[in-house]
């Protein structure tokens, strides 16, 4: 039914003789292309062949290095961040290692620069002419390293990179760690290919403007870039806010409290160009979030909130026992029953304890990409998938091993990661009633209504939390001092959709079931979950009156959605966090309940935190149908003419003036996820080449703007019967507390602001 997808060759990233890479308008692991976007375009265009070698290994194993080439940093380089505190040998180690340390992910960049068909240059980002050092918090939600300014001249090789003012603290090897880019997060590592030819064909100015020079996948950069997990998690310490977040200090930054502000789209796909799908995918994506399953895609869009790490040592101290098999024994310190397993993933699917969870995150931003990008077809998908395997990754990569040894120590640093108080921060107690009746109401709030989920302090084994006893326990509980200490204010369980309500992409996530990429990282605890009872979702086609679409439904007819019977994983959220939620808004975990105020300031925070709250208690305040994410303007599927093989001529010739082969037309107010959540499964073949040959015709009929919005609506009804998860109100759920009366719901409010 469809052309024959490869796996990916490993010493090429380039595209050759007849093999396509897998790499269409969409994204890569930060950035997995507009799924099914560019799964109709492959399926329609172009045909994969070939796979690359049969036993990958790393550069550093093929280079005869080991470990010990790879040392740990011991001096502490980041001493004013995360409030001063002080810091063990080894916590010092783990917090440089989360900081700095890339895993030789620049390998992989470096061939996503080459092969993403133009769409993502992380070397290109960091050039202050496509974003200047002075306006970058703002665009892109990155940090800005102390003691650097903006470039005022090109360097060696024409690039505008940030110029250092200060030197780094002494102790960083650039040999393993690379120097900085002047944003935390990423560093810069010499090309090991950019030899005297490279350099002869270089020119910094056809870099950023010349779309046929940028474009050719032969090009060879002069530096690569390392991708550390700072880069998604460092971010402005709410406790001490920066006076100019595009001018942090040193002393104004938090290593792990999760980047809130981050435009993921602009950041790993900065050459999106408007009226393409992706691009408007891109847009619709909440700031702060990440979809964590990009290129190994799992057909579902489903960016969600950038995690902040917080009191590890607790999470471990209530974390139940999983059960866990096969290569996840390859782990040193797992067993079978595997205890304790904290979860950091929204679906709690990372359930192999704290060193795979932590080692898989290496992996999904490309460490040991040579092996990993032969477990599944990048970026597309369409063929299934196939586990990472943790025995062959420790064999094989001197990296994964490199980064083994330092897991001890990053868990020691979380170990040490407290949370941050309003009373803390400049100016925090005027934002906190003064009235202590207020407050203690709201505490009994919370014990009555919030505790039995939100918080690690739980009653005794025998006394169901949720019951009069419980409930009697908890409020005695939270009139001690101490209550909120240590607490992680959340149990950690699972909960099927069907109690929490929420919108459904990330809890049906694939890549953690059985045969799938992370099968090793996960446990059997999870796999064996019951899938979630059968949910209504909201049809977004009624309302024929306000769009332009053909409507396939009933009004009074909701989607009615199976899980038992899709492909998809069993359908959980985890517990979150409130630990320091007055500083996290919005919220959801996926980040779309409350308004987005790009302000780390306490005032910024607490604009933001008002709106929030105020929308989960008072749903009626939300925006609801009007949260789903739509295509803002027409637009198609593009693929640039460059990255089309030249003997595929005729696919060439369809390129329009400005270079780029568009098939389709997506009409304006479509739902994005209409489109990304499109299942490739095989039960769904005929749709796919129905749809396929649908966008083909729009493009090689020439139809009219209308004529060409009426035939992609008459794929609704497929289309819809296809998705992997038509659930498309994203600020849904979560309605917990809004039956409370008025005055109790705003003390609560007060004492979640002490969190």
């Amino acid at each position: 039914m469809f052309p024959k997808f490869s796996c990916h060759t490993i010493r090429d990233g380039r595209i050759n003789d007849g093999s396509v890479k897998a790499v269409l308008p969409g994204r890569s692991d930060h950035l997995r292309l507009a799924r099914v976007g560019s799964c109709l375009v492959g399926c329609a265009l172009l045909a994969l062949a070939g796979c690359g070698k049969k036993e990958p290994i790393d550069e550093a194993k093929a280079a005869g290095k080991t470990t010990a080439d790879f040392p740990q940093i011991t001096d502490d380089i980041f001493k004013p961040m995360d409030g001063g505190i002080d810091l063990s040998s080894a916590e010092i180690m783990g917090r440089n290692t989360w900081n700095l340390w890339s895993g030789g992910n620049q390998h992989f960049w470096n061939q996503t620069a080459q092969d993403s068909f133009g769409l993502m240059d992380l070397l290109k980002m960091l050039d202050n002419r496509k974003f200047p050092r002075g306006e970058r918090f703002k665009t892109l939600g990155l940090v800005n390293e102390p003691g650097f300014r903006t470039a005022g001249k090109p360097d060696e090789f024409g690039l505008w990179l940030d110029e250092q003012v200060q030197p780094e603290p002494e102790g960083i090897d650039q040999a393993v760690y690379g120097k900085p880019s002047g944003v935390l997060g990423f560093r810069l590592f010499p090309n090991p290919e950019f030899n005297e030819e490279a350099r002869k064909k270089w020119d910094g100015d056809r870099f950023m403007n010349d779309p046929t020079y940028y474009n050719d996948n032969r090009l060879v950069r002069p530096y690569r870039v390392g991708v550390a997990c700072g880069s998604c998690h460092i971010s402005p310490n709410p406790s001490n806010p920066p006076e100019d977040p595009e001018n942090p200090r040193w002393e104004n930054l938090a290593s792990a409290i999760g980047n809130q502000y981050i435009n993921e789209g602009k950041v790993f796909a900065c050459n999106v160009e408007k009226g393409g799908f992706f691009y408007e995918m891109l847009a619709a994506q909440p700031r702060g979030t990440s979809d964590t399953s990009r290129i190994a895609t799992d057909h579902i869009n489903n960016p969600n909130a950038i995690n902040a790490i917080f009191l590890l040592a607790e999470r471990e101290r209530i974390a139940a026992t999983e059960k866990v098999a096969g290569g996840t024994l390859a782990l040193p310190g797992e067993k079978e029953d595997m205890s304790p397993i904290p979860h950091i993933l929204k679906d709690g699917a990372d359930s192999v304890g704290v060193a795979g969870a932590t080692i898989r995150v290496y992996v999904n931003i490309g460490m040991f990409s040579e092996y990993w990008l032969t477990r599944h077809n990048r970026l597309i998908g369409l063929t299934p998938q196939k586990p990472f395997e943790i025995p062959y990754a420790r064999e094989h990569s001197v990296f994964w091993r490199a980064t083994e040894e330092r897991l001890a120590n990053v868990a020691a640093f979380f170990r040490r990661l407290k949370p941050f108080h309003l009373a803390d921060a400049p100016g925090g107690s005027a934002y906190v009633t003064a009235d202590t009746a207020v407050m203690t109401r709201g505490k009994e709030v919370f014990a009555e209504s919030c505790a039995a989920c939100h918080s690690s302090k739980q009653p005794p084994a025998n006394i169901d939390p949720r019951s009069g006893e419980g409930k009697e326990w908890f409020r005695a509980e939270v009139m001690k001092p101490d209550f909120l200490e240590n607490n992680f204010l959340s149990n950690d369980k699972r909960y099927p959709l069907t109690k929490i309500e929420t919108n459904s992409a990330r809890a049906f996530g694939t890549n953690a079931k059985a045969g799938h990429v992370w099968d090793n990282f996960s446990s059997v605890t999870y796999k064996e979950l019951s899938p979630a009872d059968e949910l209504e979702f909201f049809n977004p086609f009624d309302e024929t009156d306000e769009l332009e679409f053909f409507n396939p439904f009933d009004e009074t007819h909701p989607i009615k959605f199976q899980p038992k019977e899709r492909d998809v994983a069993p359908g959980y959220y985890r517990t979150p966090s409130l630990v320091s939620v007055w500083s996290s808004a919005p919220l959801l975990h996926n980040n779309m309940l409350g308004k987005f105020t790009c302000d780390p300031s306490v005032p910024g925070r607490i604009d933001a935190f008002n709106d929030a709250i105020e929308k989960l208690l008072w749903p009626e305040k939300r925006p609801n149908k009007d949260s789903i994410w739509r295509t803002q303007t027409d637009c198609s599927l593009h693929l640039r003419k460059e990255f089309v093989p030249p003997e595929l001529h005729v696919i060439r010739a369809m390129a329009d003036n400005d270079g780029y082969i568009k098939v389709g037309m997506i009409p304006k107010g479509t739902p994005v996820n209409l489109v990304a959540n499109l299942d490739p499964g095989s039960e769904h073949k005929v749709v796919f080449v129905k749809a396929v040959g649908k966008l083909v015709k729009l493009k090689a009929m020439k139809l009219s703007r209308d004529e060409a919005a009426a035939e992609f609506n008459q794929l609704i009804p497929d289309l819809l019967a296809a998705n992997k998860c038509p659930d498309f109100i994203e600020d849904k759920g979560h309605y917990f507390g809004t039956d409370l009366p008025d005055t109790d719901k705003r003390a609560l409010i007060e004492y979640l602001k002490t969190f």
